[in-house]
């Protein structure tokens, strides 16, 4: 922890909302596969692959209230839009 850091004001705002902002607005598009779609916790969960310069990622997300409301978008073997971070290409959302 740096000494600036002791300073900063801690977001009341979830980590995740915040990933997902970020990668939305400064990510970069690429094409990828679902894997498969399962429940978890009540919740949808999809596992998808996508390559960047050669390199194959894998990850999986739980789906948001508007993806869910297009289930034939996310079925095991659709091509699906990928956002990820250019600096780290591993942190990745599906849009």
């Amino acid at each position: 922890m740096g000494l600036l850091d002791r300073f900063r004001r801690k977001s009341s705002e979830d980590p995740e909302v915040v990933r997902r902002r970020a990668l939305l607005a400064n990510g970069r598009l690429t094409d990828g596969t679902v894997i498969e779609t399962e429940a978890e916790d009540g919740r949808e969960m999809v596992r998808y692959e996508y390559s960047v310069q050669g390199v194959e990622f894998e990850s999986c997300e739980f789906l948001t209230d508007e993806q869910l409301g297009r289930p034939q978008d996310y079925a095991p073997g659709a091509t699906i839009g990928i956002r990820y971070d250019p600096r780290n290409h591993s942190n990745s959302i599906v849009v």
